[in-house]
């Protein structure tokens, strides 16, 4: 765990994108043992052989996660901004429902390959 993204998380200010922020952490950590933490332009980067993985983004009304290496993931309709197919960003919201067992698939699928 890297000193800087724990400070990142902890100085959050809304307790719902903090609490957020700390199961995406986790998830990411379960979903790819191997991986590294970042911070890199002021933002949590999770990287795997150095390449990037997953970033987590906070801003006034949400948490963003975005996956990366995601081109070759069949993408559920509804849950991911459109984008660039290499990588799918969700964006978060206070009161919404969030589907971690699903990032958690889809974020293990897209970084077996890197």
């Amino acid at each position: 765990m890297n000193e800087q993204v724990t400070d990142f998380i902890n100085s959050v200010k809304l307790p719902w994108q903090t609490e957020i922020c700390n199961k995406l952490r986790q998830l990411i950590h379960e979903s790819i043992p191997e991986v590294q933490e970042r911070m890199q332009y002021g933002k949590p980067h999770f990287l795997k052989n150095g390449k990037y993985a997953a970033v987590i983004t906070t801003a006034k009304g949400w948490v963003t996660f975005t996956i990366f290496n995601a081109a070759e993931l069949e993408v559920p309709e509804g849950v991911f901004e459109p984008g660039k197919p290499e990588r799918i960003t969700a964006k978060l919201l206070e009161g919404k429902p969030v589907n971690y067992e699903l990032f958690a698939g889809m974020l293990s699928q897209a970084s077996a390959g890197l």
